[in-house]
């Protein structure tokens, strides 16, 4: 169970859970069909939007890859592609099974890569995870881009929703405390906090769009979520375009998820 709290602070929430086992990512990603998940070619949305940015042959790192999945799918379309995780376990998996995939165990905060050596980075759902901060990632990502190189940002973000709950006081306030802090999960945070961040930091915004709406409203709302679960997770045809159809409806009000393509400059 995912409890958030609302801090007053830095205005935004603060998601707690039952996170502390070392090896927590590792269990999360055992629970999946390992080579189903990681051989997912049909990830049309990485794909569209690396080609949009990036020609084929372009060095791209996926930074928190997870299953590797992402990394599968750019290096089967012509790119030459790199992933790290600290999910040791994981990996080890990843490299026995898919030893073609340039994947290592490594921590985004401290990269064993050159500088300027890769085109674009991907970080999809990583940097809200750090209690301490994104400083040190934010860093390692301008470091290892080369100018005018892409990243390509998604984090959880301060939905329309989610903000009317604040002002409701819905949320209870968050009371920092060792507790807290060692079941900490991630962040969800303003959208505009994070592009002043970036451009702060040598970075400039080209692009931005919520998503995840079905997401974002199931897990704001208790009372649908039986309902909004079932279209999220079903393999039937019919309801999955019944979920885009829902999900394009309410992603500008609700959406979970917040993406964003900020160029080195």
């Amino acid at each position: 169970m995912m409890n958030r709290y609302y801090d007053t602070e830095h205005n935004r929430l603060v998601c707690i859970g039952d996170t502390t086992h070392k090896a927590y990512w590792d269990n999360h990603w055992r629970t999946y069909d390992f080579m189903k998940q990681i051989k997912i070619k049909r990830n049309r949305f990485v794909l569209s939007v690396t080609k949009k940015y990036l020609p084929r042959g372009s060095r791209i790192l996926e930074g928190g890859c997870g299953m590797g999945d992402k990394v599968y799918i750019l290096h089967y379309n012509g790119y030459n592609a790199y992933g790290v995780d600290y999910a040791r376990e994981t990996v080890k998996k990843i490299n026995y099974n898919a030893p073609e995939l340039k994947i290592t165990c490594q921590d985004v905060r401290q990269l064993n890569f050159e500088n300027n050596f890769f085109d674009g980075y991907w970080s999809l759902g990583v940097i809200e995870h750090f209690y301490e901060g994104y400083d040190q990632i934010l860093f390692e990502m301008k470091r290892v881009l080369k100018k005018n190189g892409y990243l390509f940002l998604a984090i959880p973000s301060m939905s329309f929703i989610r903000k009317l709950k604040v002002k409701l006081s819905i949320y209870p306030e968050y009371k920092e405390s060792e507790e807290m802090i060692k079941s900490f999960y991630q962040f969800i945070s303003e959208d505009n906090e994070v592009i002043s961040k970036f451009r702060n930091n040598g970075f400039e915004l080209r692009e931005k769009k919520r998503y995840d709406g079905i997401k974002g409203l199931k897990d704001e709302f208790y009372l649908l979520k039986p309902i909004l679960q079932k279209i999220y997770d079903s393999s039937s045809f019919h309801i999955k375009v019944m979920g885009i159809f829902i999900d394009k409806s309410i992603r500008t009000i609700t959406g979970h998820m917040s993406f964003f393509v900020f160029q080195k400059l």
